[in-house]
Protein backbone atom coordinates (compact mmCIF):
# COMPACT_ATOMS: atom_id res chain seq x y z
CA UNK A 1 0.00 0.00 0.00
CA UNK A 2 1.46 3.27 -1.15
CA UNK A 3 2.64 5.85 1.91
CA UNK A 4 0.99 9.14 1.95
CA UNK A 5 4.37 10.70 1.76
CA UNK A 6 5.44 8.61 -1.35
CA UNK A 7 2.31 9.50 -2.90
CA UNK A 8 3.35 13.43 -1.99
CA UNK A 9 6.41 13.04 -3.74
CA UNK A 10 4.80 11.11 -7.06
CA UNK A 11 2.50 14.10 -7.38
CA UNK A 12 4.46 16.79 -6.32
CA UNK A 13 3.90 20.42 -4.79
CA UNK A 14 1.02 21.81 -7.08
CA UNK A 15 1.64 25.56 -7.79
CA UNK A 16 0.36 28.55 -6.61
CA UNK A 17 -1.14 30.68 -9.00
CA UNK A 18 -1.27 33.66 -6.73
CA UNK A 19 2.47 33.05 -6.29
CA UNK A 20 2.75 32.66 -10.24
CA UNK A 21 0.99 35.77 -10.82
CA UNK A 22 2.79 37.98 -8.04
CA UNK A 23 6.18 36.90 -9.18
CA UNK A 24 5.33 37.70 -12.75
CA UNK A 25 4.29 41.01 -12.07
CA UNK A 26 7.13 41.94 -9.56
CA UNK A 27 9.45 40.75 -12.85
CA UNK A 28 7.93 43.73 -14.70
CA UNK A 29 8.16 45.69 -12.10
CA UNK A 30 11.77 45.03 -11.56
CA UNK A 31 12.37 45.48 -15.50
CA UNK A 32 10.67 48.98 -15.57
CA UNK A 33 13.02 50.09 -12.72
CA UNK A 34 15.84 48.33 -13.15
CA UNK A 35 16.47 46.64 -16.78
CA UNK A 36 17.29 43.70 -18.12
CA UNK A 37 21.12 43.63 -16.74
CA UNK A 38 20.41 44.60 -13.52
CA UNK A 39 17.31 42.51 -12.84
CA UNK A 40 18.25 39.49 -10.68
CA UNK A 41 15.95 36.40 -9.47
CA UNK A 42 16.85 37.76 -6.32
CA UNK A 43 15.09 40.58 -6.96
CA UNK A 44 12.32 39.31 -8.10
CA UNK A 45 11.62 36.92 -4.84
CA UNK A 46 12.08 40.00 -2.84
CA UNK A 47 9.43 41.86 -4.39
CA UNK A 48 7.27 38.96 -4.92
CA UNK A 49 7.36 37.94 -1.50
CA UNK A 50 9.03 34.19 -2.34
CA UNK A 51 11.93 32.32 -1.68
CA UNK A 52 14.40 32.09 -4.62
CA UNK A 53 13.92 28.57 -4.70
CA UNK A 54 10.16 28.84 -5.94
CA UNK A 55 11.52 30.80 -8.60
CA UNK A 56 13.92 28.17 -9.58
CA UNK A 57 11.12 25.44 -9.70
CA UNK A 58 9.31 27.42 -12.39
CA UNK A 59 11.65 28.83 -14.35
CA UNK A 60 15.05 27.49 -15.39
CA UNK A 61 16.62 30.99 -15.23
CA UNK A 62 16.36 34.90 -16.24
CA UNK A 63 15.18 34.54 -19.52
CA UNK A 64 12.42 32.39 -19.75
CA UNK A 65 11.35 34.40 -16.39
CA UNK A 66 11.28 37.52 -18.55
CA UNK A 67 9.29 36.15 -21.87
CA UNK A 68 6.63 34.57 -19.88
CA UNK A 69 6.23 38.09 -17.59
CA UNK A 70 5.88 39.66 -20.76
CA UNK A 71 3.62 37.23 -22.39
CA UNK A 72 0.81 37.34 -20.14
CA UNK A 73 0.63 41.02 -20.81
CA UNK A 74 -0.30 40.07 -24.70
CA UNK A 75 -2.49 37.74 -23.63
CA UNK A 76 -5.26 40.37 -22.86
CA UNK A 77 -5.58 41.16 -26.20
CA UNK A 78 -9.08 40.04 -27.40
CA UNK A 79 -9.97 40.24 -30.87
CA UNK A 80 -13.68 42.27 -30.95
CA UNK A 81 -16.31 41.09 -32.92
CA UNK A 82 -17.19 44.16 -34.42
CA UNK A 83 -19.34 43.16 -37.44
CA UNK A 84 -16.46 43.75 -39.57
CA UNK A 85 -12.83 42.43 -40.59
CA UNK A 86 -11.77 46.57 -40.91
CA UNK A 87 -13.17 47.40 -37.12
CA UNK A 88 -11.86 43.96 -35.79
CA UNK A 89 -8.73 45.14 -37.13
CA UNK A 90 -8.52 48.52 -35.99
CA UNK A 91 -9.58 47.44 -32.80
CA UNK A 92 -7.17 44.81 -32.29
CA UNK A 93 -4.23 47.21 -33.40
CA UNK A 94 -5.11 49.79 -30.89
CA UNK A 95 -5.36 47.20 -27.99
CA UNK A 96 -1.87 46.18 -29.03
CA UNK A 97 -0.62 49.93 -28.91
CA UNK A 98 -2.16 50.28 -25.75
CA UNK A 99 -0.24 47.28 -24.18
CA UNK A 100 2.74 48.53 -25.60
CA UNK A 101 2.44 52.24 -24.18
CA UNK A 102 2.55 50.76 -20.70
CA UNK A 103 6.24 51.07 -19.33
CA UNK A 104 6.72 47.13 -18.27
CA UNK A 105 5.56 46.19 -21.59
CA UNK A 106 7.60 48.31 -23.58
CA UNK A 107 10.50 47.80 -21.25
CA UNK A 108 9.89 43.85 -21.33
CA UNK A 109 9.65 43.94 -24.96
CA UNK A 110 12.81 45.58 -25.81
CA UNK A 111 14.73 43.77 -23.42
CA UNK A 112 13.70 40.40 -24.71
CA UNK A 113 13.93 41.50 -28.37
CA UNK A 114 17.30 42.72 -27.67
CA UNK A 115 18.81 39.60 -25.96
CA UNK A 116 17.08 37.19 -28.21
CA UNK A 117 19.61 38.78 -31.20
CA UNK A 118 22.76 37.43 -29.40
CA UNK A 119 20.56 34.06 -27.92
CA UNK A 120 19.12 31.65 -30.17
CA UNK A 121 17.29 29.54 -27.29
CA UNK A 122 15.95 32.88 -26.08
CA UNK A 123 14.70 33.90 -29.83
CA UNK A 124 12.73 30.26 -29.88
CA UNK A 125 11.00 30.99 -27.09
CA UNK A 126 10.40 34.78 -27.71
CA UNK A 127 8.76 32.92 -30.97
CA UNK A 128 6.67 30.04 -29.17
CA UNK A 129 5.41 32.09 -25.94
CA UNK A 130 4.81 35.34 -27.52
CA UNK A 131 4.32 35.17 -31.38
CA UNK A 132 3.02 31.74 -32.25
CA UNK A 133 0.83 32.15 -29.22
CA UNK A 134 -0.80 35.13 -30.43
CA UNK A 135 -1.31 33.82 -33.81
CA UNK A 136 -4.70 33.06 -32.42
CA UNK A 137 -5.91 36.67 -33.17
CA UNK A 138 -5.03 35.94 -36.60
CA UNK A 139 -6.71 32.66 -37.48
CA UNK A 140 -10.07 34.18 -35.10
CA UNK A 141 -9.98 36.97 -37.64
CA UNK A 142 -9.44 35.27 -40.98
CA UNK A 143 -11.76 32.61 -39.88
CA UNK A 144 -14.77 34.85 -39.12
CA UNK A 145 -14.15 37.15 -41.83
CA UNK A 146 -13.93 33.89 -44.42
CA UNK A 147 -17.36 32.96 -42.79
CA UNK A 148 -19.10 36.85 -43.44
CA UNK A 149 -17.84 35.91 -47.13
CA UNK A 150 -14.95 39.15 -46.72
CA UNK A 151 -12.36 36.97 -47.26
CA UNK A 152 -11.80 34.06 -50.12
CA UNK A 153 -10.86 30.71 -48.47
CA UNK A 154 -7.52 29.08 -49.09
CA UNK A 155 -7.58 24.97 -49.84
CA UNK A 156 -4.25 25.54 -49.77
CA UNK A 157 -3.16 24.41 -45.86
CA UNK A 158 0.58 25.58 -46.57
CA UNK A 159 -0.45 28.96 -48.32
CA UNK A 160 -3.03 29.36 -45.68
CA UNK A 161 -0.26 29.27 -42.84
CA UNK A 162 2.01 31.46 -45.14
CA UNK A 163 -0.84 34.32 -45.21
CA UNK A 164 -1.54 33.96 -41.57
CA UNK A 165 2.23 34.28 -40.76
CA UNK A 166 2.43 37.23 -43.12
CA UNK A 167 -0.72 39.44 -41.74
CA UNK A 168 0.68 39.10 -37.83
CA UNK A 169 3.63 40.15 -39.12
CA UNK A 170 2.09 42.97 -40.66
CA UNK A 171 -0.07 43.99 -38.10
CA UNK A 172 2.71 43.38 -35.38
CA UNK A 173 5.85 44.86 -37.17
CA UNK A 174 3.83 47.76 -38.06
CA UNK A 175 2.58 48.61 -34.77
CA UNK A 176 5.68 47.97 -32.89
CA UNK A 177 7.94 50.13 -34.83
CA UNK A 178 4.99 53.18 -35.08
CA UNK A 179 5.15 52.87 -30.96
CA UNK A 180 8.27 51.26 -29.69
CA UNK A 181 10.49 53.00 -32.79
CA UNK A 182 8.80 55.99 -33.95
CA UNK A 183 7.30 56.82 -30.79
CA UNK A 184 4.61 57.83 -32.45
CA UNK A 185 1.16 57.44 -31.09
CA UNK A 186 -1.59 54.82 -32.55
CA UNK A 187 -4.36 56.84 -33.16
CA UNK A 188 -8.00 55.92 -34.34
CA UNK A 189 -7.46 57.45 -37.72
CA UNK A 190 -4.18 55.68 -37.85
CA UNK A 191 -5.32 52.29 -37.05
CA UNK A 192 -7.85 52.84 -39.44
CA UNK A 193 -5.93 53.65 -42.62
CA UNK A 194 -3.61 50.88 -42.01
CA UNK A 195 -6.84 48.34 -41.38
CA UNK A 196 -7.58 49.96 -45.32
CA UNK A 197 -4.52 49.74 -46.37
CA UNK A 198 -3.75 45.79 -44.92
CA UNK A 199 -7.55 44.99 -46.25
CA UNK A 200 -6.65 45.69 -49.72
CA UNK A 201 -3.70 43.52 -50.20
CA UNK A 202 -5.74 40.63 -48.51
CA UNK A 203 -8.83 41.20 -51.08
CA UNK A 204 -6.64 41.34 -53.90
CA UNK A 205 -7.13 37.73 -55.17
CA UNK A 206 -4.75 38.45 -58.39
CA UNK A 207 -1.58 36.36 -58.91
CA UNK A 208 1.82 37.53 -57.53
Amino acid sequence: MQSRSSAARATGRPRSAAADAAILEATRAALVELGWSRLTLGDVAMRAGVAKTTLYRRWAGKNELVVDAVAELFDELELPDSGSLAADIEGVVLQFAAILDRPEAKSGLMAVVAEATRDEALRERVRASIVDRQKRLVLEGRARAQARGELPVEDDPAAAAATVDLIFDMVAGAVVHRTLVSAEPVTEDWARRFAQMLLQGLTNTSPA
